[in-house]
């Protein structure tokens, strides 16, 4: 490492050689991907990070996000709210939150071969690179569609060469990462009894006696029905809630799984001096992580690129993407995901999953799942790009693109009818889900949508390179490009379905209702680039780009992006030369920039829009008509405020590169401030005698500062080659302007930063009544807002709250910044010090990575039934083991534990669960995100039939994880405080053959 690898051939009879390193440039010459261009690595003046397609290879991952996850610091890749389903996808930011998300997005533009893009549909193995722009200065040539930063994927192209044919697979199992236990049912009967005693009301055990024997009964085999056949529910079922006696672990019940997925892909490349290409397939199957729900992914890519000479000045390139996604689930949990996991987190071990008879009972929603109804999506996305490149004169190019990106998409599902069965085998109508009209019981419909969409991108430019008095290099470049986009989506659906096993539209007979919508928008920019350096030690660019776009009025339709950026190349001075031996790259840099943000969630922001609404059995009024029939109606458009314009984003940032040892060691540090200026935020009070909602106004202000460090060692000893690389990063956002004069602590306030955790310090929980009794000598804490108190009071095994403001008493204060009461700050949930490490070896064909990824310091309170247990009455509590370690004082028949970590469980109460400092969870982590084992074949045994390269590998993904946090907790899956769709602990392996 650091030197060219040099070969010379033996010649017979002599046994001694001389040979001469040369130092390896290579690193000062790599070349790195930025807006429209390419820069030399060491002449760089911007935040750009470049992950290259080695990092991606082999991962059995079902898109390119999970796979750049603590990868590149700086660039944020988050576990989506629904978790590991099938069609969810992971989120990313750069350098934090850019905005509230009160009237836009900051998420970055993603750029796939110079089109926006979605990253997590492509096939990992057709990209040859991503650039991660992150300043201001790197990102301004993108102006008001990248305030957020950029994040730029080149894909594979052809070189010249013998043809090259490439064959990979990777046949994969995966199993969730955490599956929390249930109490045994006995156990669980007795932890819900004890709540119920513990609250001191009187009531009633919510299992009877007759009911803990059968559960006894039925765990030691001495009986095997599920529920007393003498009693009955729901007219004449089984008992299927407190009065059975079965012994479920639900949870295992319904991801306690083993899903396979696969996936292939195949390629072709060569080319000569006139003519290369690349064309690929690949075809990815993955099921999902849930029993019962027969959830699959499927996903097919097809890809060609072909450039070719036409005249030694004239380059003609053209490249073709073909992408399916076809998603198949049942419609409760395409649907009702969210519902789904909160019914069946409810559920109580004694509940059966079949009555006596082996039919499925109510309470699983398992008929929802298997007989329920289907849910089908399937998108494609068709790209297609040609670009002509001229080169008329020396240090000239030319270049002209046009890319067509469309989209279709189509969504079918209905409803089926869903049974439950007597004790005489007779099938009865049940419910979908409460609470709807159209779920209940024996109702029917399916559902057509379909969306079609259009984006047009064009782009000429022209950049000019200049060398003169030896020294100087100058390079200027001049573009404008336009990008246009629509979409349309119209839905229909029908009630009362003929054959639920041949749903549709066309096969219903009920009541129908359909819907339209669409819209439209447009931009267009001009800019220009100067870089210049000198000897390429002074470094200097400035980037400047004019937009429009169609989302604002014409007033302010128009607005001007500049940046600049300097670097100086101190390794180069002649002053350093004695230092070079050991520090060959030092490169401090600086760069300041301004951009808009066009990104708004409406596409019409300034403009009123009234919203009709065509009558229908399922939307519409009621005065004019009877009850079953809807009329059209129309409401007032809102107020729009003639101030609305562009956010604004000024990004500065502070850099160093550098390198040591021949460059075995380098990495750079970056430290950033961005202040994201006239956000759109929350309309002012006006009088109700206006008659409509005051307009929302450009109000609200953030600023985000933050760094981030990259280090890497790569070496030689003999035959072993290493390398290991480590990141870090860091950033936290403040308010700096809301319209909140009180500082009311019920939304956002000037001087907070996002995350901030509220609630009580805890003085601790009280071991003996007289120690509480102390306590509450000092302290009222019957005065705590919204309490809900036990019969009981408070006593040994409850918690004591600190009296913060000495006014003897817990309160909420005026709920304010200034008075607010005895809560105080008691955390922040944003993720801090995000980090990966990556460990690499190869030694005679072997090859081994290791990947740890993880978040060094989280906050998180939680809450609910996964967390506390008992969390109120029956039908919002539950039982796992980490409950069972609840106080309970000597001599308690179930056992002392004093020095437990849950406060004894009090049924309908929440006197103990309030928002507290004891119960601020530990949310950091660090997870072994990615093994990698490798064998290389040698090259004499795979000639000799045919191949040039086959290597075999074992990979596994998020293997281990470390943390701290609630053991019924993945700490990348906290959304419904932890009901949501598991996330997978991967294990593969495969084959790379190359012809």
């Amino acid at each position: 490492m650091g030197y060219q690898t040099q070969e010379i051939p033996v010649q017979k009879g002599k046994t001694s050689y001389q040979v001469t390193l040369s130092e390896d440039t290579q690193t000062l010459d790599e070349v790195v991907v930025v807006g429209f261009g390419t820069q030399k690595k060491v002449n760089l003046t911007g935040a750009v990070a470049s992950v290259d397609n080695k990092k991606l290879e082999s991962r059995p991952v079902t898109s390119v996000g999970q796979a750049l996850q603590g990868v590149v610091p700086g660039l944020n890749v988050s576990i989506p709210d629904a978790g590991g389903k099938l069609d969810a996808n992971p989120s990313f930011n750069i350098r934090g939150t850019g905005n509230l998300g009160t009237g836009s997005s900051a998420s970055p533009l993603v750029l796939i071969d110079g089109v926006a893009g979605d990253l997590n549909q492509l096939n990992p193995q057709d990209i040859d690179n991503i650039s991660v722009l992150m300043d201001a200065a790197s990102a301004a040539i993108y102006g008001s569609r990248a305030p957020f930063g950029v994040i730029l994927v080149t894909t594979k192209k052809g070189k010249q060469g013998k043809t090259s044919i490439s064959y990979s697979n990777n046949l994969r199992w995966s199993r969730p990462t955490n599956i929390p236990d249930m109490l045994d049912a006995y156990t669980f009967a007795q932890y819900f009894n004890r709540a119920i005693d513990n609250t001191g009301s009187g009531e009633a055990h919510f299992f009877s006696d007759i009911t803990m024997d059968r559960i006894q009964q039925y765990m030691r085999g001495e009986i095997t029905t599920t529920a007393d056949p003498s009693l009955s529910q729901n007219g004449n079922c089984f008992a299927f809630n407190q009065n059975s006696n079965d012994n479920q672990n639900w949870p295992r019940n319904f991801i306690d799984k083993t899903a396979f997925g696969q996936e292939h892909n195949v390629s072709l490349s060569g080319g000569n001096e006139k003519i290369q290409y690349y064309v690929s397939g690949a075809f990815l199957s993955q099921d999902g992580q849930m029993n019962y729900a027969n959830d699959n992914k499927k996903r097919y890519n097809a890809s060609a690129r072909i450039s070719a000479e036409i005249t030694k000045w004239m380059r003609l390139e053209f490249n073709s993407r073909f992408i399916r996604e076809d998603i198949g689930m049942p419609t409760f949990l395409k649907l009702y995901g969210d519902r789904f996991f909160a019914e069946t987190t409810k559920l109580h071990p004694n509940m059966p999953l079949y009555d006596n008879n082996g039919h499925y009972t109510r309470n699983p929603k398992l008929m929802q799942l298997t007989s329920g109804g289907r849910s089908n999506t399937q998108d494609d996305t068709y790209f297609t790009q040609g670009s002509l490149i001229l080169t008329p004169m020396k240090g000239l190019t030319i270049h002209g693109d046009l890319a067509l990106r469309t989209g279709s998409f189509e969504h079918l599902y209905n409803v089926a009818r869903v049974y439950l069965y007597d004790k005489n085998n007779n099938p009865i109508p049940e419910q979908w889900l409460g609470g709807d009209a159209d779920l209940a019981a024996g109702k029917t419909w399916a559902y057509s949508e379909q969306q079609r969409e259009t984006m047009i991108t064009t782009s000429l430019y022209a950049d000019y390179s200049l060398n003169f008095l030896e020294k100087h290099n100058l390079k200027v470049m001049l573009r404008m490009n336009s990008e246009s986009y629509r979409y349309n989506n119209v839905w229909a659906k029908r009630s009362d379905v003929m054959n639920d096993n041949n749903p549709d539209v066309n096969t219903s007979t009920g009541t129908q209702s359909n819907g339209a919508y669409r819209g439209e928008w447009a931009s267009l920019g001009y800019f220009g680039r100067l870089n210049y350096d000198f000897d390429g030690r002074y470094l200097f660019e400035f980037n400047i780009r004019r937009d429009g776009s169609s989302r604002f009025q014409a007033d302010s339709r128009w607005a001007t992006f500049p940046s600049v950026s300097i670097g100086w190349n101190v390794a180069r001075e002649s002053f350093w030369e004695p230092l070079s031996k050991w520090v060959n790259t030092l490169k401090p840099r600086f760069s300041y920039g301004s951009l808009g943000n066009q990104n708004t969630d409406s596409y019409y922001p300034t403009y009123a829009i009234q919203n009709v609404t065509v009558g229908s059995p399922d939307a519409g009024g009621r005065w004019l008509l009877d009850m079953a029939n809807k009329s059209n109606i129309a409401g007032a458009p809102g107020l729009v405020s003639s101030l609305l314009t562009w956010e604004r984003v000024y990004s500065y940032n502070y850099g160093v590169d550098f390198g040591a040892f021949n460059n075995r060691l380098s990495g750079y540090f970056n430290y950033f401030i961005r202040d994201t200026k006239d956000m759109v935020g929350p309309a002012q009070e006006i009088s109700p005698i206006v008659g409509a909602e005051a307009p929302k106004r450009n109000n609200t202000s953030l600023r985000t500062k933050g760094w981030e460090f990259q280090l890497n060692w790569q070496d030689r000893i003999g035959e072993f080659n290493y390398n290991v690389a480590f990141n870090l990063s860091d950033s936290r956002t403040k308010i700096t302007e809301y319209p909140n004069a009180s500082k009311s602590l019920s939304t956002y306030y000037t001087g907070q930063y996002l995350g901030e955790i509220w609630g009580y310090e805890s003085v601790g929980m009280a071991k003996t009544d007289e120690e509480m009794a102390k306590h509450l000598e000092k302290v009222d804490q019957n005065t705590i807002p919204d309490v809900t108190l036990a019969a009981s009071g408070w006593k040994a095994g409850d918690m004591m709250y600190a009296d913060l403001d000495g006014d003897g008493k817990i309160t909420n204060g005026e709920n304010t910044v200034d008075n607010p009461g005895d809560r105080k700050v008691i955390g922040n949930n944003t993720p801090r010090f995000r980090f990966g490490l990556n460990i690499g070896a190869e030694w005679k064909g072997f090859d081994l990575s290791i990947f740890f990824q993880g978040v060094a310091k989280r906050d998180y309170l939680l809450s609910g039934m996964v967390f506390w247990g008992v969390d109120g009455d029956a039908w919002s509590s539950t039982g796992y083991k980490e409950h069972w370690d609840f106080f309970r004082p000597e001599g308690d028949p179930l056992g002392a534990n004093t020095g437990a970590y849950y406060p004894r469980p009090l049924w309908k109460s929440n006197q103990n669960r309030q928002s507290q400092s004891q119960f601020v969870q530990n949310a950091a982590y660090i997870r072994l995100k990615n093994l990698q084992i490798g064998y290389t074949l040698p090259k004499a045994w795979v000639h000799k039939i045919g191949l040039e390269r086959v290597r075999v590998f074992f990979s596994g993904d998020n293997l281990w994880t470390g943390t701290s946090i609630n053991k019924n907790f993945d700490p990348e899956a906290l959304y419904q405080n932890g009901m949501t769709y598991p996330l997978s602990r991967t294990l593969s392996c495969g084959v790379n053959v190359t012809l």
